[in-house]
């Protein structure tokens, strides 16, 4: 039967629309942090910290959401128009983690893998964000450092993407865009994410304005190629 209001029929398709981008149902079993599984040096940096703490936005608090796209499980793929991380699970299940990314202008997309993996890692600052943003060249590891708690380094091609997914100081700001192109976590998000992934692990970086529900490159061949397989 057609729809008498024009009107009601937009609505449902922006509905529609939103859930797909969303990459999940609009339940959400959100999850407390399980500090049991931080280090004794995570613990001893993270009462350190002089920023303040605070919590995202319930929306992009951590969750276990159903999942609609179509990449393997132990996938990561990052949705930066809805400021999501999702860590692929099986059936139909991933994690929801809220992240900051970068302006339209500095972020990347693109299929990568997980080239290094650092705890508590140093930053060196590019040249252009030392330029544009007046920092040093070295900030060394520790509790306020902007690289946070860990780092995950992407790679494409073989070589670094210089595209890191990472820690924060500045958890005020999860769900923005306002990173120099960088995939921010919580520093409590990305050690429960470091904890599940490994080298090598697939990382889907959807371009802007990517809707629909199929792997950017085909489920099957995230499936059958194997982590080995993206360079």
């Amino acid at each position: 039967m057609p729809f008498k209001s024009t009107s009601l029929k937009l609505a449902m398709v922006a509905a529609g629309a939103s859930l797909l981008l969303s990459g999940c149902m609009e339940t959400a079993n959100y999850e407390a942090t399980n500090t049991s599984a931080f280090k004794p040096h995570d613990k001893e940096l993270l009462a350190k910290v002089r920023y303040e703490n605070v919590q995202p936005p319930e929306s992009f608090r951590r969750a276990i959401v159903e999942y609609q796209r179509k990449e393997a499980p132990g996938s990561i793929v990052v949705d930066s128009d809805n400021h999501y991380l999702y860590y692929v699970l099986s059936d139909g299940k991933a994690i929801r983690y809220g992240i900051t990314v970068g302006e339209e202008a500095m972020a990347w997309s693109g299929i990568a893998k997980v080239g290094a993996m650092t705890e508590w890692p140093p930053w060196h600052p590019t040249k252009g964000e030392i330029e544009r943003l007046g920092v040093p060249t070295f900030v060394p590891p520790g509790p306020d450092n902007p690289m946070g708690s860990r780092a995950m380094y992407l790679y494409s091609g073989g070589k670094d993407t210089l595209f890191r997914i990472h820690g924060t100081n500045q958890p005020e700001y999860i769900g923005q865009s306002i990173s120099s192109g960088c995939i921010r976590m919580t520093n409590e998000d990305v050690i429960d994410l470091y904890n599940r992934v490994k080298m090598g692990t697939i990382v889907v970086v959807l371009a802007p304005h990517h809707g629909g529900g199929d792997s950017p490159f085909g489920s099957s061949q995230v499936a059958s190629s194997g982590i080995g397989s993206v360079q």
